[in-house]
């Protein structure tokens, strides 16, 4: 059984990337394309490149995604990790998703990449 833990933070949700990926494509892969087709509902930008993926452990069949939101008041608290899990199930490689949601650390825009803190004007 293969198994890949993923680590995200500030300096490694860095890339852009379209979300179009080839049907070989490694399962990580596919799911980060997944994840970016998912958008906060306050700024225009995908939960990916917006550094709320904190964690992304893929075993075998099976994958768990540790993320948090902008705030804990976040008006998609309740929806989002379930938008989460929908998103990931669609792969035909994936049985079973379990999304945790965690508040520490708190994201902050720190996490943003560059490339997206220069779309906000945050630059």
């Amino acid at each position: 059984m293969s198994k890949a833990v993923v680590h995200f933070n500030a300096e490694g949700s860095q890339a852009r990337a379209d979300t179009a990926v080839a049907d070989d494509a490694p399962l990580q892969e596919k799911i980060i394309a997944a994840l970016r087709n998912i958008y906060d509902p306050e700024l225009p930008v995908n939960i990916y490149d917006l550094g709320l993926i904190y964690e992304l452990d893929i075993s075998g069949r099976d994958v768990a995604v540790v993320m948090t939101l902008t705030s804990p008041n976040c008006p998609v608290a309740g929806s989002m990790p379930a938008q989460v899990e929908c998103a990931i199930r669609t792969l035909d490689e994936v049985d079973n998703v379990h999304v945790e949601l965690a508040w520490d650390p708190p994201w902050d825009s720190e996490k943003l990449s560059d490339e997206v803190k220069l779309d906000l004007g945050l630059l």
